[in-house]
């Protein structure tokens, strides 16, 4: 089209439309090369959305794991120090008896750590001495002996090993993953045997498969070694373990081949968990092929956002994608040339009507017309692109806020739900329970050792303490000073309430004088006698909730500068939060009944405005992970609320256009344009064109009367037709017409002014029209009294309703003359 006009403009009026062509030719060049960057960002985007999802996806699943196989290598080092088992894995304890009792001792921690299929004894020769559950072993005989390595190692060392590979340990299986331990002799302190943790690797790896891969199955989550084989599938079918993949742990935008198929690829390792790095080399990794990766646009997230909220999110583009941004400058730009390509050309065929030039200027209105519905038509369909563009970008927004609320919930359960473990365990303890059942100083003292030890492994705790039946603390740690304090008279009602070894009681997340008067949570569990049965006190467990909570906030949101991150309750009291301006206790109020419907068991996000800032939250309530939450008022519920922030808040509303409605044909011509925000009016004979302001070379002030100087706004390098200036003052119109300084946007033209022998440049906010109006149309203006007023008439434009104030020329130039 642009093309076409272009050539009957050429053929039809190429003497009226010698001006407007090189502008078309430059027009028409801009859409072709801006069609290529729309082209090229909307593919950029809808790449970058992919692996940004693949990215959280896998990032949080490497995340996942390595969190929950820290809590392994605690609980390795604890149960091997057990001194029940440590007897019994000894030899001082012998016969069906103690066997037995150490059976059930391993049954009863794997009951509350549901994530080991199996755990052995055995002594230092290799010889089985019990496994928690016989059974386990696929039907086959009980496992009497092992020849693995492991042992001797684990013996060797001080601390805990870590193994994955196939073992005799697990007949039957292709690779375990085991956690091993030396234990030693109660009374010489030398190596006796070894506690082996096997770990369910496989319902593991399907859970993380279940919560972080996409729903739809178009991608393919792994897990992958330090060669990058494949340890463990979503989906073993497609791409089985064993084999090597490609890896993308840059996230660069690259098409990955693998199995005769393209794909789109995003790893990601672990940062490694309180100094844990995790098993070597292992990193999750998301693979979708090429021809899916785009099914799925997420443009419906947007359907329901108000327009007004839409276009304050858009006026933020050069925040969030300067891609866009610049792209909507672009257009802008374009769509302005447009513009004043055609009121220049109206002001050309006003100019040379009025010189009578004959019939060619009404061809060149019908070619302005022509360039005026194209224009509008390009726009168009450059704004629905650029709208498509838009929505991909927000759409990949809110996916991530959701996914990575959704994280934030399941890690925190995964955490509490250790915690839940750990209490219930280590009331167990025998030290404990016959310190308790029989209290002296020498058997508080052990307690007080045995806390210390098991804090020094578990580290996620600020202390632990154990008080007796009253309620009065005897043993802790982090300090003495709670020694000889009491728990509070509900905690201890409901501690002593607790009907079996398998409850606990967590306390509300609240501020606590056992966390230094700071908000955390506390897990007790009942402390029972060793023969008797009964409750003889409790242990309380103090998770380190500033830190821990922040780390897991903050794992969530990060490298997001503009993403902050909240736990909170149900009616929006904070337990923890990124955001500084928020501290625990404090209300976080959101509109839209995100809180409620997370709370609900909805997961959902949404644009909304917050603080004066247009957010995308986005809201997941605790699920729970394993049994954990499973019994509805054990525990606390939790909200994870995300908030990703785009800018503040702004008016975008744009100003209504104003119509003059064409009333005549007869008249003198005027070019309308805007000035102080002001309509204003001149002859179209006294005007050449109009160029953007951005051409104007500003200069200083100098010389002159003080209004004049400070109306000179700068030189445009342009050589008037027919003249002899090199180049032209531009001066501000609105200071000099009402005193108030003109507005200079990405909107600003100048005007190229004639009278006489002399041209000058007025600047003025925008461009309207060419409209004609007689004298029937002109009235004095009230505000233009005194021969220094420049704008002594008003043009009653619209049957009187639009004024125009019509700036005398002869004023002007007398003006700046003067």
């Amino acid at each position: 089209m642009w093309r076409l006009i272009e050539s009957s403009a050429k053929m039809n009026c190429p003497a009226e439309a010698r001006l407007l062509l090189p502008a078309m030719v430059a027009t028409r060049t801009g859409f072709a090369h801006l069609e290529q960057a729309l082209v090229a960002n909307l593919v950029q985007e809808k790449v970058r959305h992919v692996l940004a999802e693949l990215g959280t996806q896998a990032r949080y699943a490497i995340d996942i794991l390595v969190r929950n196989l820290f809590e392994r290598t605690a609980d390795v080092g604890f149960l091997a120090s057990d001194a029940e088992l440590c007897r019994f894995v000894a030899g001082l304890d012998q016969g069906d008896g103690a066997r037995e009792a150490a059976r059930q001792r391993l049954a009863a921690y794997r009951a509350k750590y549901t994530v080991y299929d199996d755990i052995l004894l055995l002594d230092s020769e290799g010889r089985v001495l019990v496994q928690a559950d016989p059974s386990s072993a696929d039907a086959r005989p009980p496992l009497t002996y092992s020849r693995d390595p492991l042992l001797a190692q684990a013996l060797a060392g001080d601390g805990y090993l870590e193994v994955f590979r196939a073992t005799d340990l697990r007949p039957g299986k292709t690779r375990a993953l085991v956690y091993a331990h030396r234990m030693l002799h109660p009374d010489s302190g030398a190596p006796a045997g070894v506690l082996c943790l096997c770990f369910n690797f496989e319902q593991e790896m399907d859970a993380i498969f279940a919560a972080y891969r996409d729903p739809s199955q178009r991608a393919n989550m792994l897990l992958l070694d330090a060669d990058d084989r494949v340890i463990s599938s979503a989906d073993p079918l497609w791409i089985p373990a064993g084999v090597r993949v490609p890896t993308n742990a840059d996230g660069q935008p690259q098409l990955l081949m693998f199995g005769g198929r393209e794909y789109l690829v995003r790893t990601f390792s672990s940062a490694g968990y309180q100094g844990y790095p995790g098993p070597a080399g292992w990193k999750a990794q998301l693979m979708i092929p090429i021809d899916l990766a785009f099914r799925a646009s997420g443009a419906q997230a947007l359907d329901t956002v108000e327009p007004a909220l839409m276009q304050g999110l858009l006026s933020h583009a050069q925040a969030f994608s300067p891609s866009l941004h610049e792209l909507m400058s672009s257009v802008t730009r374009t769509t302005r040339t447009i513009e004043r390509i055609v009121w220049n050309g109206k002001v050309t065929s006003a100019a040379n009507d009025a010189n009578h030039a004959g019939g060619g200027i009404n061809k060149l209105n019908t070619v302005l017309d022509q360039i005026t519905e194209t224009g509008e038509r390009s726009d168009a369909l450059f704004s629905h692109s650029i709208q498509d563009l838009y929505q991909t970008v927000l759409a990949s927004s809110i996916s991530e806020a959701e996914l990575t609320s959704q994280l934030l919930v399941d890690m925190l359960d995964r955490n509490l739900y250790e915690r839940a473990n750990d209490c219930r365990w280590w009331a167990l303890s025998a030290q404990l329970r016959h310190g308790l059942a029989q209290p002296s100083p020498e058997q508080l003292a052990a307690i007080g050792a045995v806390l210390r030890h098991i804090n020094s492994l578990y580290t996620v705790y600020a202390r632990l303490f154990v008080y007796d039946r009253s309620g009065r603390i005897v043993a802790c740690t982090g300090g003495d000073e709670l020694i000889g304090q009491s728990v509070d008279a509900d905690t201890l009602g409901r501690v002593l309430a607790l009907r079996s070894e398998q409850d606990h009681y967590p306390q509300p997340f609240a501020p606590s004088p056992f966390y230094a008067g700071q908000p955390t949570y506390i897990y007790h569990a009942a402390i029972r006698h060793p023969e008797q049965g009964g409750v003889v006190g409790g242990i309380g467990v103090v998770f380190d909730a500033q830190p821990e909570l922040l780390n897991m906030l903050h794992s969530g949101v990060a490298g997001r500068a503009q993403m902050r991150a909240y736990f909170v309750t149900p009616d929006g009291s904070v337990l923890s939060s990124t955001d500084a301006a928020c501290a625990p206790g404090d209300r976080l109020r959101l509109d839209g009944g995100l809180l409620q419907q997370a709370a609900a068991g909805a997961v959902g996000a949404r644009i909304l405005q917050h603080d004066g800032q247009y957010v995308i939250a986005a809201c997941t309530g605790a699920a729970g992970y394993r049994e954990f939450r499973a019994a509805d008022g054990v525990e606390q519920p939790v909200l994870a609320v995300l908030l990703q922030a785009f800018g503040p808040v702004r008016n975008t509303l744009p100003a209504p256009a104003v119509r003059i409605e064409r009333l005549r044909d007869s008249g003198p011509d005027y070019a309308i344009f805007y000035a102080g925000r002001t309509l204003m009016a001149l002859r179209a004979a006294h005007i050449q064109e109009a160029l953007p302001f951005a051409r104007v070379q500003r200069t200083s002030s100098g010389g002159g009367a003080a209004g004049i100087a400070a109306a000179r706004l700068g030189m445009l390098d342009v050589a008037p037709a027919g003249g002899r200036q090199p180049c032209v003052w531009v001066f501000d119109l609105a200071l000099l017409a009402n005193g108030q300084p003109g507005h200079i946007s990405d909107n600003s033209q100048v005007m190229l002014v004639r009278h006489g022998d002399s041209v000058i440049g007025l600047l003025v906010d925008d461009l309207h029209s060419v409209q004609q109006f007689d004298s029937a149309d002109l009235s004095a203006s009230p505000l233009g009294l005194g021969d220094s007023a420049l704008a002594p008439r008003l043009i009653q434009a619209n049957q009187g309703q639009l004024l125009i104030q019509e700036i005398d020329i002869e004023r002007l130039f007398a003006r700046l003359r003067a």
